[in-house]
Formats: C-alpha cells, sequence, structure tokens
C-alpha cells in the first residue's frame, strides 16, 4: 500500500515492533497485546488521539489481522490457548471494531477483516481455529450488510495456505513441500486490495483457494467435516516431511 500512496501514516497494534521496511515517519507502533481486551482499548484511544492530531484528515482502511491457530485435537496443545485463541481472532476484531467505528463513520473508509478459506467447514484437528474464521466471515458480511450508506464498507479476506508464521506459532515446521501449495503475502495483500476497490464484500485469494471454498460450500456439513479432517491430515503428513 506504501507503494500505491507514499505519503500513506500506518499505525500498527501489536507486541513487537512489525518487521516493515517503511520509514519511521510513517510507520507508527503502538505496542499492545491484542488478547487483552484493556489493552485493545488503551490501544485504540491512542490510535486516534495520534489520527485526529498527526493526519487529521483522509479515510482509514481498518486491518484487523492478528490471529493465531494451533493444530491438534481438542483442547490440545491447552484449553487456556485456545481461550486466548478465540480473544485474539474473534474478541479482538469485534472490540477494536467497535471502538474505531465512530472515526471512520466520521471520516469514511473501510474494514478488512482477514478470516481464512478455514471458515467454510469445520476443521478437525483445528476446530476452534476454523470456528473462529467463520465468525468472522460471517460477521463481516453482516457488518457491511449494516453499514450500507454510511460511508464506511466492511471486507472478509479468505486465504488458504500463506507463507508466513502461522504455521510455526499452530507448532509445525516450514521449509516442506506443504509450502509448495502456498502463496506469498505480497500475493494475498494484492487480491485484497483489488477486491476492495472493486467494492467486494468477500475475496477468496488464489483460483485454487476459491475452488476449494465453492466445493464445501453446498456440500452438507457432516460429510464437509470429513474431507476437511483427511485433507489436514495429510497436510500434517507433508509438514513432518
Amino acid at each position: 500500500m506504501g507503494k500505491l500512496k507514499p505519503d500513506l501514516v500506518f499505525c500498527n497494534l501489536s507486541r513487537r515492533d512489525p518487521d516493515i521496511k517503511i520509514s519511521p515517519e510513517r510507520l507508527n507502533h503502538f505496542a499492545c497485546d491484542l488478547s487483552r481486551p484493556a489493552e485493545v482499548e488503551r490501544a485504540a484511544r491512542s490510535v486516534g488521539d495520534f489520527l485526529q492530531r498527526a493526519s487529521p484528515a483522509g479515510q482509514i482502511l481498518l486491518i484487523n489481522n492478528s490471529g493465531f491457530g494451533t493444530m491438534g485435537a481438542f483442547p490440545e496443545p491447552e484449553l487456556s490457548r485456545q481461550l486466548e485463541m478465540i480473544d485474539l481472532n474473534v474478541r479482538a476484531v469485534v472490540q477494536l471494531t467497535g471502538l474505531m467505528l465512530p472515526l471512520l463513520r466520521a471520516r469514511g473508509g473501510a474494514i478488512m477483516n482477514i478470516a481464512s478459506t478455514a471458515a467454510f467447514q469445520p476443521t478437525p484437528t483445528m476446530a476452534t481455529y476454523g470456528a473462529t474464521k467463520a465468525f468472522v466471515l460471517h460477521w463481516s458480511h453482516a457488518l457491511n450488510y449494516e453499514l450500507r450508506g454510511s460511508g464506511v464498507r466492511a471486507i472478509a479476506v479468505c486465504p488458504g495456505t500463506t507463507r508466513t508464521e502461522f504455521f510455526k506459532t499452530a507448532g509445525l515446521k516450514a521449509g516442506n513441500r506443504a509450502d509448495t501449495f502456498a502463496m506469498t503475502t505480497d500475493d494475498v495483500v494484492l487480491a485484497s486490495l483489488r477486491a476492495l476497490g472493486a467494492g467486494c464484500s468477500q475475496v477468496v485469494t488464489g483460483w485454487k483457494n476459491k475452488l476449494s471454498a465453492f466445493a464445501s460450500s453446498p456440500v452438507p456439513k457432516s460429510l464437509a467435516t470429513r474431507v476437511a479432517g483427511a485433507v489436514l491430515a495429510t497436510y500434517r503428513k507433508l509438514q513432518s516431511s
């Protein structure tokens, strides 16, 4: 986005400084553990104050991108980790959007929520993760409908396997045959921005992921669950090879 519009101002909310090659004057980091409600509220207030002071005009794009997953039969690796996943993948998205929405309504803009192709069917061995992403997908569509005529839109982005730290966080290793199926982050970002510019409320990135999402949609949930369980089992074998 910085290449498309060099004067953009970025605000990053995360526990650590982002590894992004961009001038410090344009990238503003607000240290925040998004799984903790009090920190989200504090960070949202700080971002709002900063924008009013440093960039008082122009539309705002809120990207809810933080999230993680785990693999294993519930409640592996531990119940507290599952609950933290719900806090980050679901509650933080709702809370931050709600806190920032008055400013977006005042200035116009969009809300981009990162869901997943896991949102289209139950996902055995990633049961909680898939359910959180199903929430994000459906909530984004409903939010976009409610925002009609407000000058603000919402879009759900549904990537498939992407070359990020996701699988390392989930307890799997990278750099194996499974990575050949992954998209790059640049490809996902470009597809997301194109869909946003086209006025879409949902985008599934990559033709293979589109095919997978389309194929699972009309299938009975019991069958989709068995298929997803077999696919994920195969993927775990690829990760170990």
